[in-house]
């Protein structure tokens, strides 16, 4: 297919593939229900062969080929085809960073770059390590369990090469080296395995994962290598857009953009995993259509969020963990956890970045301890990702001085810091590379699994710091978002967020009802105390977020909010980790979470969740109907066109019931509000795309005793031109003792008439007509 014949993107349904579940030839059979419901693209996670067993396709193994385990390359260009039928396309997530090496075998390019050291093809496709402390030249693999070394191995030889063999793992030997004991056959090879917890690490990881390893793609070699399938596509007209996992982990992201903005040719679109910092604006310089959509997500949360409910949390939190958890807070628990794990988990990292910095400098005389000090100070001080875009111009200088005004003692070595970063070499490319890894882990990864004033904001890229987002300032920050990034995706849930954009809503609401909450935490506290405080309060706030409005808690229900908590828990890792469990404490926690299913509680907090429900679907529906009929490219995850339930991945890839999603098709009338909202919303981005992408965004305000309690904008092919109204209420439960009486909305000119209810509208009208039946109204124009 050529570029000019590449459908245009308006809407994505995100399917989460699966050998052993969703294949493509079950995504094909999607297709006519995707069609129906208005998508336009199909958006399909990593589709590359992967770890033989992946539930999720990140740990790609051979980027030349397409899964066997999805239906192989045929399989893909019969999904294609099936989309194409019905005027749809595919939008593939690919990941350019690292590859997965859990099982050296089922990956060719590290087994070759193992069995032949330095001799190998594939040298120049790691970014290899051979200078870690003790190795003596070769790469180390975290790969024996502690305090195992090379006695612990054995020689296997019953396959058609001898294998190094540690249980079940497999490693290669390089040709004439099996003869004499595992251990002397060991000494010979290029790897040295050692104890994963030995703090040694013979290659660039994918954060701290260490079945990851991170692929050089800033190599044009590499590139090509890694891209073949994409290339192909591309060729055979297969792929429509791209989205790229991670970028900020590559050593040259901006690099790497333009030369895959190259392949694909300027009319593929093109979104990247950017994670925002606050306030930090996507670079205009880069070769895409926009992010992924996490900013416009966190945005929505902080929009519904009540700020009147500040306080009475705030109280709550320093109760619960004796500390407000405001924005002063978060700002000094992010630095503090940045350098934990700049410290811990990414301490080989940050010693290779140290004699990088010490190599491009060219400047001896600082004390090693005093370097490593500096650089750990900036990075953790960062409030990015990383610090070398565009935009950013001047961040890095402040934060510097900053250090050096707090730090004076380390003048010497933030001076030969900077000077390395100058050069814009080595050391620069891993300063990115740490500062963004660091973030993922400290902030993602562990902050927001320990804050709990309110969990809701705690997603990637949030700030929880902030309370609650004006509307005001959204309204800008959006007619921002269609004028400067008409194409960004935007998003409510993926499989990164830690809870789904309903539980997210249901959460939110407990702004709205601050006072009744820390009551109620106050009774369950007496009746069923919690082993730790501060983690009982974020786990309350879960166990509200997923319960059942008619109480009957399953036992999958139940089984799924232990695996959240034990994740939880040592993503926290304050009382136990993954690495150190405490077996005793997390018994104690999976304990209290069935006394308060199966106890006093139960009752009351299924009374408490059925007293908010009106509540929580104004915020559910409120955020999808802004999301689907606001600037950019919405995506809609797999399974949330109704109430989902989801957490954290892997909860969130669970198989999605589709019979009964097309089962709803057939009566859209009777459709539960959620289906509806999304359906007629979608149809509406098809039948009038020139109001959407590259359309007008004009926000519209009510008058009247309640107007603060609605969000409402016009899109249209003009500002003067608008055909599209999109109607929401905000904190409806301060709204009940006000009430929408003397409130009306002033209705662009023409009749207007609402795609959810079939009523029509037209001037100035009273709010309590247009939202009188749902919270939420999506008004078109009627043109005859």
């Amino acid at each position: 297919m050529e570029p000019s014949e590449v459908p245009a993107v308006q809407a994505t349904y995100r399917l989460q593939l699966r050998g052993d579940g969703l294949r493509f030839d079950d995504a094909a059979a999607l297709v006519e229900y995707l069609a129906e419901l208005g998508i336009s693209h199909l958006y399909l996670s990593p589709v590359l062969t992967a770890t033989v067993g992946s539930t999720h396709g990140y740990d790609v193994t051979d980027p030349a080929t397409v899964s066997e385990a999805l239906g192989g390359r045929a399989g893909l260009e019969a999904l294609a085809a099936r989309a194409r039928s019905r005027g749809m396309g595919l939008v593939i997530d690919i990941v350019p960073n690292h590859v997965g090496v859990a099982d050296a075998r089922q990956n060719r390019w590290w087994w070759d770059l193992l069995q032949h050291g330095q001799q190998s093809r594939y040298t120049r496709y790691f970014d290899v390590d051979r200078e870690s402390d003790g190795t003596d030249g070769k790469i180390a693999l975290p790969a024996l369990g502690s305090g195992a070394g090379p006695d612990d191995l054995t020689v296997d030889r019953t396959g058609p090469e001898p294998m190094l063999a540690y249980y079940d793992k497999r490693f290669p030997v390089a040709p004439g080296t099996d003869t004499g004991t595992a251990a002397e056959v060991h000494e010979r090879q290029a790897y040295r395995l050692v104890p994963w917890d030995s703090g040694l690490v013979g290659y660039r990881r994918f954060f701290t994962i260490d079945d990851l390893a991170a692929v050089r793609v800033e190599d044009p070699v590499v590139f090509d290598d890694a891209h073949v399938q994409v290339a192909e596509w591309v060729a055979d007209g297969l792929v429509d857009g791209i989205r790229v996992d991670h970028p900020d982990g590559l050593a040259d992201p901006t690099g790497y953009l333009v030369r895959l903005r190259a392949l694909l040719g300027q009319d593929r679109w093109l979104v990247i995993e950017k994670i925002l910092g606050a306030d930090e604006p996507l670079d205009p310089t880069l070769p895409v259509d926009g992010t992924t959509g996490y900013d416009a997500l966190n945005e929505l949360a902080a929009v519904f969020v009540d700020p009147r409910g500040e306080s009475a949390l705030t109280e709550v939190s320093r109760r619960c963990t004796g500390t407000a958890e405001d924005a002063a807070w978060f700002h000094e628990q992010e630095v503090q956890s940045k350098r934990a794990v700049l410290t811990e988990g990414l301490a080989p990292e940050v010693r290779r970045l140290v004699r990088a910095v010490r190599r491009d400098a060219g400047t001896a005389g600082v004390d090693s301890g005093a370097l490593r000090e500096a650089v750990v100070a900036v990075a953790a001080a960062l409030p990015v990702y990383r610090a070398d875009y565009a935009p950013l111009a001047g961040l890095l200088p402040r934060i510097v001085g900053e250090v050096a005004g707090a730090r004076p003692e380390l003048e010497a070595a933030l001076q030969l810091l900077v000077r390395a970063l100058s050069t814009g070499g080595e050391a620069a490319a891993r300063f990115g590379q740490v500062c963004g890894a660091a973030t993922a882990k400290a902030v993602e990864d562990r902050l927001f699994y320990r804050a709990s004033r309110l969990i809701s904001l705690q997603e990637v890229g949030g700030q929880p710091g902030r309370f609650a987002m004006p509307v005001s300032q959204f309204h800008l920050a959006w007619q921002e978002r269609a004028q400067r990034w008409p194409q960004a995706m935007t998003a409510l849930s993926t499989h990164d967020t830690k809870r789904s954009e309903d539980v997210r809503a249901r959460i939110s609401v407990l702004s709205q009802v601050a006072t009744q909450w820390a009551a109620h935490l106050a009774e369950w506290d007496d009746l069923a105390p919690s082993p730790d405080p501060a983690f009982g309060s974020f786990l309350r706030q879960t166990l509200f977020g997923v319960w059942p409005e008619d109480g009957a808690v399953t036992s999958e229900l139940r089984g799924r909010v232990h695996e959240y908590a034990r994740k939880a828990l040592r993503e926290n890792g304050t009382r136990t980790t993954w690495t150190q469990v405490d077996d005793e404490f997390e018994a104690a926690v999976a304990g209290w979470i069935d006394a308060v299913i199966d106890g006093p509680v139960h009752d009351a907090m299924t009374s408490f969740v059925g007293s908010v429900s009106r509540h929580v679907a104004a915020v559910s529906l409120g955020q999808k109907l802004l999301q689907l009929l606001g600037p950019g490219i919405p995506d809609v995850y797999q399974g949330t066109e109704l109430w989902d339930d989801s957490l954290v991945d892997p909860d969130n890839r669970r198989p999605v019931d589709f019979d009964a999603r097309c089962r709803l098709l057939a009566d859209p009338a009777a459709a539960p509000p959620k289906f509806r909202v999304v359906r007629e919303s979608l149809q509406l981005r098809r039948a009038r795309p020139s109001s959407f992408v590259g359309g007008a965004y004009v926000p519209l305000v009510a008058s009247g005793p309640a107007a603060g309690h609605v969000l409402a904008f016009g899109r249209g092919p003009a500002a003067d031109d608008l055909d599209v109204v999109a109607v929401a209420t905000l904190h409806t439960v301060i709204l009940d003792d006000i009430g929408w009486e003397g409130t009306v909305l002033d209705l662009p000119s023409g009749r207007w008439a609402d795609r959810l209810t079939g009523r029509t509208f037209a001037g100035s009208v009273p709010v309590s007509e247009i939202l009188g039946t749902l919270p939420v109204a999506a008004l078109a124009r009627d043109d005859g």
